[in-house]
């Protein structure tokens, strides 16, 4: 049964933010522990210490918000409430999208990237008018993305964002 979620998690920024990466809705796991890609399985935490540099896969949210920063990534997602069945992407309705404007006006963003299918679509459907940027759409992180091993999921994150990250 699809329950009406609101987006508990603040957006990870700053003024020297290059990147941003948008999920879709934080997991049912992301939810409860008040931070992004709680879910043990997601890959999203080993991919951006890949490439950023970082010597090792972060483990606490302080942590992982200072790799993020550090290597000029912001990260947040595209709907601020929806109704959702569990961690579910397919299962969302009635979204109200979040504002990325603060993000836009206040770093210096030079690519938005969607970690997978689910935020790409939602993005065009309901941010990239607003936002007047296209973004491009990035192979999920998500343990349900059993096609691609962490290696490939690195190779393909490092091609596209490779060029605008700071490491």
């Amino acid at each position: 049964m699809a329950l009406r979620q609101i987006h508990n998690i603040a957006p990870v920024y700053d003024g020297s933010s290059r990147v941003l990466i948008l999920g879709s809705f934080p997991s049912v796991l992301s939810r409860q522990s008040a931070f992004f890609y709680g879910h043990p399985r997601n890959r999203f935490w080993q991919v951006a210490a890949a490439l950023t540099g970082w010597p090792h896969t972060p483990q606490t949210a302080e942590e992982k918000k200072e790799m993020l920063l550090s290597g000029g990534v912001a990260v947040w997602d595209v709907i601020a409430s929806c109704s959702i069945c569990g961690s579910s992407d397919s299962s969302i309705k009635e979204v109200v999208p979040n504002d990325i404007s603060p993000i836009l006006r206040s770093a210096d963003i030079k690519l938005i990237a969607c970690n997978g299918g689910k935020s790409y679509e939602l993005y065009c459907r309901y941010l990239r008018e607003s936002a007047g940027r296209e973004a491009i759409k990035l192979p999920s992180t998500s343990p349900a993305n059993a096609a691609y091993s962490l290696e490939r999921l690195i190779n393909e994150w490092r091609g596209a964002l490779g060029g605008v990250l700071k490491s």
